[in-house]
């Protein structure tokens, strides 16, 4: 059995696991229960009334946060040669196309997001296998794939994020840093929060959101009243 640390201890003090929180109060306690030496990433996980086994209750979607994830996006560019300047000039980390389809190949994918052409989708398709179940295949209902590539990149950079319900009817996202000031955190919640409320299905029957819950790297979850998310 794992020893509790007194700072673990304490921490849990002070949740009420019985308790609904608002957003705000669940902001500032997951800041006070966070225990970890490094900037722990702050994540919100929402329980949908939803099956997402049905094509017309998946929930996908992607959401700028106002202040970003917080993190450092290392973005790959696979386009053509006449775009690569593009992309270099708005801030991507990797630019290039068949060089990078061979390093793929090789088991390389230290990227957080791709993006790549309409033109090319053909040659970046083939890396499906590989790709897809790391979350990294471009989609052009992302924006990942475009032909506005400075557009693109920008977005990423700025705190654009991708999500979809998995199959057991659950969001989860980072939203932000335990860093972050409690106001930013719930900013980011609430615009998070927005973007599923206009993604509900119209086959989806009783409550839509059934839960929402606030937790860092390795901090329990804290459960909030869904009435004091609405944007």
């Amino acid at each position: 059995m794992t020893k509790l640390t007194k700072n673990k201890k304490l921490a849990l003090e002070k949740l009420d696991a019985s308790k609904h929180y608002t957003l705000e109060e669940a902001a500032k306690l997951v800041k006070e229960i966070t225990t970890t030496k490094f900037d722990a990433s702050v994540d919100v996980d929402v329980r949908l009334g939803v099956d997402p086994r049905k094509a017309n209750q998946m929930v996908r979607g992607v959401v700028t946060l106002p202040h970003g994830t917080g993190k450092e996006t290392r973005v790959l560019v696979m386009c053509t040669p006449d775009k690569e300047e593009e992309a270099k000039a708005a801030g991507a980390d990797f630019v290039g196309l068949d060089e990078y389809i061979e390093k793929i190949k090789g088991g390389w994918t230290d990227v957080d997001v791709i993006i790549t052409m309409p033109s090319v989708m053909a040659k970046v398709g083939a890396l499906g296998r590989i790709l897809g179940p790391r979350g990294l295949m471009p989609n052009p209902k992302s924006g990942t794939v475009t032909m506005d590539i400075a557009k693109a990149v920008n977005e990423v950079k700025a705190g654009k994020i991708d999500f979809k319900v998995d199959r057991y009817g659950i969001v989860h996202t980072s939203i932000g840093k335990v860093s972050f000031t409690e106001d930013k955190i719930v900013d980011n919640v609430k615009e998070f929060m927005s973007t599923i409320m206009k993604l509900k299905p119209s086959s989806a029957k009783g409550t839509y959101v059934k839960s929402v819950s606030l937790s860092s790297t390795m901090s329990p979850g804290i459960r909030i009243d869904a009435k004091s998310v609405d944007a």
